[in-house]
């Protein structure tokens, strides 16, 4: 029997067709939001004032345009090569950059430093944070900043998860998360040499659904 698979590139890629903007969004000016609810919560003011920041799992590259339109040198690392491409061409007019990469890869090999790195529900929550934490930790400015979302875990699944990527038909491909309540994420942020750390879920608009789970910590 042939081994199960992953193709992680390739999920991704699938998810960036299915969501790729309609044309008449193509000039709309990138705006900056942690949560999946547009205009609620808080913005990029949780980065600071960053003058170099980077973004892990940048997906379309709304966030990192939203940056650059703002002076902010902004860069993006994604691994698939359908948002990079889509992010390229929609974003790339603002001075925005972005690399197609594994972001641990990418971090191991980077020669600089920056002043934020962050992850809109992107490669943090897709990442074991035993492999990226230390790699993110090294690569912040002293007193740069570590701010990340992702949807708030289902109660009493915490810790790594394991989804079918292409559903319950056809070839095992499948993709890991990480999710866990804000005390731990605390915990673990410490654990990793970070400081002046918070993590909290940001309510939705509405009663009873879905919240965002937010955490900002400091080199």
């Amino acid at each position: 029997m042939a081994n199960p698979t992953t193709d992680i590139p390739g999920y991704w890629d699938r998810y960036a067709q299915g969501v790729a903007p309609p044309d008449s969004e193509e000039e709309s000016a990138p705006v900056f939001e942690w949560t999946q609810y547009p205009g609620h919560g808080p913005g990029a003011e949780l980065l600071g004032e960053p003058a170099y920041a980077l973004e892990l799992g940048s997906g379309r590259g709304e966030a990192v345009a939203a940056l650059a339109s703002t002076g902010v040198m902004a860069t993006g690392v994604d691994i698939s090569p359908v948002q990079v491409d889509q992010a390229r061409k929609r974003w790339g007019h603002l001075g925005a950059e972005f690399h197609r990469e594994d972001v641990v890869a990418f971090l191991r090999d980077a020669d600089q430093r920056w002043d934020a790195i962050y992850s809109v529900w992107g490669a943090v929550w897709f990442t074991d944070p035993e492999v990226l934490l230390p790699l993110v930790h090294e690569r912040l400015e002293p007193g740069g900043r570590l701010v990340f979302s992702h949807a708030q875990p289902v109660p009493g699944a915490y810790g790594v998860q394991g989804i079918y990527g292409s559903g319950f038909h056809g070839r095992q491909v499948w993709i890991h998360r990480w999710a866990y309540e804000p005390e731990m994420w605390e915990e673990i942020l410490t654990g990793h040499g970070f400081s002046d750390v918070e993590v909290w879920v940001e309510p939705a608009p509405e009663s009873g659904h879905v919240g965002t789970l937010i955490g900002v910590a400091s080199r």
